[in-house]
């Protein structure tokens, strides 16, 4: 049967595949198939991308074979078809490139991210032992003005010391802090 409608002409094998007749339909595959996948490889430059246009192309034109109305060549149906078929991989690949460089932007700012709060809690660590290794009245003068926020006044007054010594203690506290800090950023 596939060998007497090789020598149909396409519209009447048009015709038969539009009442599900699979074998007009692969007599036209064969037909024009070759032809199809020189240009997809010509426009794409990746063989499995050409075959699996092709393909598609192929698979649509069975899918509407019912409604089918074409009217001009054949084959001149199945290269515009085909070109639209190879836009759309084109735009699905840029719109997959794209997603995958959204997708490494994010997992960089999380790492990023990640990295500045380590960063941070070892800043802490590295500030709270510096205040640690204060002498006693020095680390409690930066304590209640630090974290509890009391003024110079108000630490001289519970402390029951001058506010000079308050500025003294203090002076002493940065002062190491900043060392302290000079000391790390060096190593960054």
């Amino acid at each position: 049967m596939k060998k007497t409608l090789q020598s149909y002409n396409d519209e009447h094998l048009l015709l038969l595949i539009s009442k599900n007749d699979e074998c007009a339909f692969h007599v036209l595959y064969d037909r024009y198939w070759k032809k199809l996948l020189v240009q997809a490889l010509v426009k794409t430059g990746a063989p499995e991308e050409a075959e699996e246009i092709v393909q598609t192309v192929f698979v649509n034109l069975w899918r509407r074979r019912q409604t089918l109305q074409v009217r001009c060549a054949l084959y001149t149906y199945l290269a515009a078809m085909l070109k639209y078929e190879i836009i759309a991989s084109f735009a699905r690949r840029r719109k997959e490139s794209l997603l995958k460089q959204q997708l490494v932007s994010l997992q960089q700012a999380e790492d990023n991210g990640t990295v500045e709060w380590l960063e941070y809690e070892q800043l802490l660590e590295d500030i709270e032992k510096t205040v640690a290794a204060l002498p006693e009245k020095c680390r409690l003068v930066f304590r209640l003005s630090r974290q509890e926020g009391l003024s110079g006044k108000q630490i001289a007054t519970s402390l029951d010391i001058s506010p000079k010594t308050v500025e003294a203690h203090m002076s002493r506290a940065l002062k190491a802090l900043s060392a302290s800090l000079r000391q790390l950023t060096s190593f960054f």
